[in-house]
């Protein structure tokens, strides 16, 4: 799954000579957590965080007089505040690498550049979100499960039987393996028609499987 799909196109950005009361303007209006700084190419030379800004900015128990406040902000610019060659990522990186580039390097959002640096979006950790409630179905009604199986061949297909003869509907399945050698079958499920019929499935699982976990979603 590539990142293009999930990245705002074309975010705002600024240029270095932007002035802080500029910047803080642009977060504020478009509800905005970082600025790409381009140049006068588009290409990306540098990022502002919100924290960035408000670490440049006068704290309210500041001692400055209104009219050097506003200097200060006019004369404060995005390249004196801003990191400098930051990680940027291509549109052809995959959303699972750009998530642990992320989460190894502590950082909330990426700009996605062309082969000539050229800005062509932004992902953050709010687009990863995004993808974890989207093919996860979060947003609908259902049932969520999880069955613990061993890694070796057939195992899983054992578990979509049990779904299958209970006549269950998958709407995703993600994992996660374990260091004992078995894995954790993350399984959510249209609702069914009756509640007997879920209960049917559940009895099943527990019977024939390592049922885990049983939880039903309503829509949120």
């Amino acid at each position: 799954m590539l990142i293009s799909p999930w990245m705002t196109s074309d975010p705002i950005s600024v240029q270095p000579d932007t002035s802080l009361s500029r910047c803080q303007k642009l977060l504020k209006e478009h509800k905005i957590r970082r600025l790409p700084v381009v140049d006068a190419e588009n290409r990306v030379i540098g990022i502002i965080s919100d924290r960035d800004v408000k670490s440049a900015s006068p704290s309210q128990a500041t001692s400055l007089e209104v009219h050097e406040i506003q200097y200060l902000l006019a004369e404060v610019k995005a390249r004196d505040i801003m990191t400098a060659n930051p990680i940027c990522v291509k549109l052809n990186e995959s959303v699972s690498k750009v998530a642990l580039l992320m989460l190894d390097k502590k950082i909330g959002g990426l700009p996605v550049v062309d082969d000539e640096n050229h800005l062509l979006g932004i992902i953050t950790d709010q687009d990863i979100f995004r993808v974890l409630i989207t093919i996860g179905g979060a947003r609908e009604p259902g049932i969520e499960l999880t069955v613990e199986t061993s890694q070796q061949p057939g195992s899983l297909a054992r578990v979509f039987d049990v779904i299958r003869k209970n006549k269950g509907r998958i709407v995703s399945v993600m994992t996660a393996y374990l260091d004992n050698g078995n894995r954790h079958v993350f399984i959510r499920l249209r609702p069914f028609e009756t509640e007997e019929a879920a209960l049917a499935l559940k009895e099943n699982l527990e019977a024939q499987t390592s049922l885990l976990e049983w939880t039903v979603c309503q829509e949120s």
